[in-house]
C-alpha cells in the first residue's frame, strides 16, 4: 500500500535527500487569494511602476526616483508613509493605491503598475490547500453577493470584469434571496427584489471561480498541492551530524550535503495529501513558512446553559438552515429560527430566511445605533439588501415573520426549544438598578453567526504564542499573529509569517500587501546572500 500511494501524485520540492524529505525555500498554508498572489510573485513576476501618474503627488514623486526597479527592491516603508485609508497596513494601503487609485472616492482609475515576467527569479515554493485554488470561497453560498465591489476582489494581471463577461455570457441562476431566475449580468433586476445582482457586486460563486481560473492563466498549477492538509509545523535544530551507534563515528546526517538541509534556520511542515480514497503522507524542509489560511475554519459559540435542550438546535452554518429548509423541515409555520449576530453573515441568514418565509428572531448585543456596526458604513444605493435588514432591526413594531431583540443576549436553552433571553438593565425612577425580566422564546433552530477563529492547530496550541497577545486566542479582528508591517515576518519566529485575515486584513482588496511584503523580503534577503557568497 506504501508503493501505491507515494505512486499516486509526484509532489512539488525537490528529491533526493537520504531522508525522503521534500526540501523547498517557501512553503506556504493556504490557497485562497493571499496564497495565490504570493505564488505569482514568487513565480518571477515582478510590479513596476507605469506611465500612468499616481493622483497622490507625494507618491508620485517617490515612484519616480527609482522608475526602473521593481516595487519589490524599493523600500516599501519609504514608499507608503502617510498613506491613509481602511487598511490598518501600510503596504496593503500602498498595493491598493497602486492598483486602484482614488479607489475610496468611487473613482474607476487605471493600474499605476505593470509586470514584467523574470524566470529567473523564480522561487521555489509550494502552497497547500484542502480544496480548489481560491480557498474559502468555495464553501461559500454561491449565490450570495460580495461586500466589495467585483474589481476589488482580481489579482494581478487578470482583469476581473474582462474575465467575468466572458464567464457569465448570458448565464442564468436563481437568486436566493428574490426567489426567481435573472441573468447574472444584469444591473438590476426589474421584479422589485432588493436584493437582486448588480453590475458592480460579484457573486461568491464567480469569485471562487476566478481563483480557480487564475492559477491556470497564470501557469502557478504546478506549484498547487490540492486535496492537502497540514498537521504539523515546527521548528529545526538542524545539526549535519550525527553519532553512528554502531560504528560510533560521526557521520553527515544528508548524505548529499544538501545546502538545504544545512541552514540554520529551518521549518518542517507536515500533512497527508488525499487523492480519492488513499491518504498520501507528507513533509517538507523550508527555511520559510507562510500561514494564509484565512479565519473561517473554528465558529465563536455560545456560553450559554443547554440543559436538557436539544443539540441539534444549536448550528453554526448557514447551510445547515438550507438542508432544513429543503427538506421541509423548516416553513412559514414553523416555530422561528432565532438568529444571533448583528454582521453581515447574519443578515444574510436573515435575508435567506425570510426569501423562504421562515420567522426570524434576530438577537444581538449592540444597540442599533451603536457607531460600530457595519450597516452604518455601507452606501444604501450600493447595498439595498444590508440597509433593509438594518431598517429591520431598528424596527420597534417588528415587521411580518420578523422580530429584533437589540442589547440581548441568549442565557440558556430548555427543553423543548425554548431559548431564555436576557435584556439590559435600566434604572428606575428613584436610581435603583432593574433587572429585565427574562424573555422565553420558543424557537426551531438557533444560528449563532458571531465570527469565527482560524484554525491553527498544526502550530498547538492553536498559535497562541504567536500572536499579538500570547494569553489569548489567535483573534483576525482583536488579537492577529504579531508581523512586521512590512515584511509580515513574524515577531516571534524567524522565518515564519503570516498574511490575510491572520495578519489583520479581511477584505480582498488589501490582501495583496501581504504578499508584496514577504516576496520583497524575500528577494532582498536572497541578493544579500548571492552578494556575501560572492565576497
Amino acid at each position: 500500500m506504501k508503493e501505491t500511494m507515494e505512486e499516486v501524485q509526484e509532489l512539488p520540492g525537490s528529491q533526493g535527500t537520504c531522508t525522503g524529505v521534500l526540501h523547498t525555500d517557501v512553503v506556504i498554508i493556504g490557497n485562497g487569494p493571499s496564497g495565490i498572489c504570493l505564488s505569482y510573485l514568487l513565480s518571477g513576476n515582478w510590479p513596476y511602476v507605469n506611465n500612468h501618474p499616481h493622483p497622490n503627488p507625494i507618491l508620485e514623486h517617490k515612484l519616480r526616483e527609482n522608475q526602473e526597479c521593481s516595487i519589490l527592491q524599493q523600500d516599501l516603508q519609504y514608499l507608503s508613509e502617510g498613506l491613509e485609508g481602511r487598511s490598518n497596513n501600510p503596504v496593503a494601503l500602498l498595493m491598493d493605491t497602486l492598483c486602484h487609485p482614488n479607489a475610496d472616492l468611487g473613482m474607476d482609475e487605471p493600474s499605476c503598475l505593470q509586470w514584467n515576467h523574470h524566470p529567473a527569479r523564480n522561487i521555489p515554493h509550494v502552497v497547500l490547500g484542502r480544496g480548489p485554488p481560491g480557498g474559502a470561497w468555495h464553501n461559500m453560498d454561491g449565490s450570495m453577493l460580495t461586500l466589495s465591489l467585483g474589481n476589488w476582489m482580481e489579482l494581478p494581471q487578470m482583469d476581473f470584469r474582462h474575465w467575468a463577461q466572458h464567464h457569465r455570457s448570458e448565464r442564468k441562476r436563481t437568486c436566493m434571496r428574490c426567489g426567481q431566475m435573472h441573468c447574472i449580468s444584469l444591473p438590476r433586476s426589474q421584479h422589485g427584489g432588493v436584493n437582486c445582482a448588480r453590475q458592480d457586486r460579484a457573486y461568491v460563486s464567480d469569485v471562487a471561480q476566478y481563483y480557480s481560473d487564475y492559477v491556470k492563466h497564470m501557469g502557478l498549477e504546478s506549484n498547487f498541492l490540492v486535496g492537502s492538509t497540514v498537521t504539523s509545523v515546527r521548528r529545526l535544530v538542524v545539526d549535519c551530524a550525527f553519532i553512528n551507534q554502531e560504528s560510533g563515528e560521526q557521520e553527515a546526517s544528508c548524505q548529499l550535503h544538501r545546502p538545504e538541509c544545512c541552514r540554520m534556520n529551518m521549518w518542517e511542515v507536515r500533512g497527508v495529501l488525499q487523492v480519492g480514497d488513499l491518504q498520501q503522507p507528507f513533509c517538507y524542509h523550508a527555511p520559510h513558512v507562510v500561514m494564509a489560511t484565512g479565519t473561517t475554519d473554528i465558529p465563536n459559540r455560545l456560553d450559554l446553559t443547554t440543559g436538557d435542550g436539544d443539540d441539534q438546535v444549536i448550528v453554526h452554518d448557514l447551510r445547515e438552515i438550507e438542508k432544513a429548509i429543503a427538506n421541509r423541515e423548516l416553513d412559514e409555520h414553523s416555530d422561528p429560527v432565532m438568529v444571533v449576530g448583528a454582521g453581515l453573515t447574519a443578515a444574510d441568514a436573515i435575508l435567506c430566511l425570510r426569501s423562504c418565509k421562515v420567522p426570524v428572531v434576530h438577537v444581538f448585543r449592540r444597540d442599533v445605533k451603536d457607531q460600530s456596526l457595519i450597516f452604518r458604513t455601507l452606501p444604501d444605493g450600493l447595498y439595498p439588501e444590508y440597509h433593509k435588514v438594518y431598517q429591520m432591526m431598528k424596527s420597534k413594531e417588528g415587521y411580518p415573520g420578523y422580530k429584533s431583540y437589540p442589547r440581548h443576549e441568549v442565557v440558556e436553552l430548555r427543553a423543548g426549544r425554548k431559548c431564555v433571553l436576557k435584556g439590559p438593565s435600566r434604572r428606575g425612577l428613584i436610581g435603583r438598578i432593574m433587572e429585565d425580566p427574562e424573555k422565553v422564546v420558543p424557537v426551531s433552530k438557533v444560528l449563532v453567526l458571531i465570527g469565527a477563529r482560524p484554525n491553527l492547530s498544526f502550530l498547538g496550541n492553536n498559535g497562541m504564542e504567536f500572536a499579538v497577545d500570547s494569553t489569548k486566542q489567535v483573534s483576525c479582528k482583536k488579537n492577529p499573529i504579531d508581523v512586521d508591517p512590512y515584511t509580515f515576518e513574524s515577531a516571534k519566529a524567524r522565518g515564519l509569517y503570516a498574511v490575510g485575515p491572520l495578519a489583520g486584513d479581511n477584505f480582498v482588496r488589501f490582501v495583496k500587501g501581504g504578499p508584496l511584503g514577504i516576496a520583497s523580503h524575500l528577494v532582498k534577503t536572497t541578493m544579500e546572500n548571492n552578494n556575501l557568497t560572492k565576497l
